[in-house]
């Protein structure tokens, strides 16, 4: 049996890069939103765990790479 540790992470969005497609907080919505300019935004800055998991899918799912996931042993 083997077991994976999903350390915490950051997060973070670039709002110079986000066009708003909202595909982040669709996917992580325990993790992002949307703000008032469509944009989006990040409501959970360290996780782990399942939010990691999710924060990681939604940086993949990110049309812009505006998304990005840093150790947070930095």
């Amino acid at each position: 049996m083997a077991f994976v540790t999903l350390d915490a992470v950051h997060v973070c969005i670039d709002t110079a890069k986000c066009q708003g497609h909202g595909r982040c907080a669709i996917i992580a919505p325990d993790v992002f939103d949307v703000d008032d300019s469509g944009k989006g935004r990040v409501l959970v800055d360290l996780c782990s765990g399942k939010f990691r998991a999710a924060a990681e899918e939604a940086e993949f799912s990110c049309p812009e790479t505006a998304i990005t996931i840093a150790s947070s042993s930095i």
